[in-house]
């Protein structure tokens, strides 16, 4: 017959195992919890992501169009700034004009020409018509926003309120002098 030896834990034993198993589990919580924390830090400070289809959706893309409309405007009002103070000098181009109250007809004496042209801006109202008349054969005037005229083919009828660009430009045989100057006359009417 054998002998069967059995084995008691004594308790320093028991306090060992339990010490032990104790760490291990602390430890596999305490590294899980910090993945967590650090995959919760990576995806606040990560940008949006896109839709799954890998394009951007509605919002995103209307913000982005809000965005750049906003930029054009602003772009616009600068240049829009620049050609009203611009319209104080004759030598300055380009040029905001109005019409002032109560006549048709914009007129602007002992202009400029330092360039090849001068750009003139006027906001006229839908349905109104333009025309100009120059003081100087060799200047031609063209309409060159928001479609192109030659105002030596007759007026221009307005068919949107919008920005209109009307170009002088230097259109003689000879060279163009230095300091060209000229009348314009700009005439809005129903």
């Amino acid at each position: 017959m054998k002998k069967q030896y059995s084995t008691v834990a004594t308790p320093s034993d028991v306090d060992q195992s339990k010490k032990s198993f104790l760490k291990s589990n602390n430890t596999y919580v305490a590294l899980f919890g910090l993945i967590f924390l650090f995959l919760l830090f990576v995806s606040a400070c990560s940008p949006e992501t896109p839709s799954d289809d890998g394009s951007l959706s509605a919002n995103d893309s209307t913000n982005l169009d809000r965005k750049l409309q906003n930029a054009e405007d602003v772009e616009e009002n600068i240049r829009n700034s620049y050609a009203r103070l611009a319209a104080k000098r004759t030598d300055i181009c380009p040029k905001l004009i109005q019409e002032e109250v109560g006549s048709h007809v914009i007129e602007r004496t002992d202009e400029v020409m330092v360039d090849d042209y001068c750009d003139y801006f006027l906001y006229p109202r839908n349905g109104q018509n333009i025309s100009v008349m120059l003081s100087d054969s060799r200047i031609e005037a063209l309409l060159v926003v928001p479609m192109l005229h030659d105002f030596a083919n007759g007026d221009y009828q307005v068919e949107s309120y919008d920005k209109h660009v009307i170009r002088l430009a230097y259109n003689g045989a000879t060279y163009k002098p230095k300091n060209l100057m000229y009348d314009v006359a700009v005439t809005v009417y129903n």
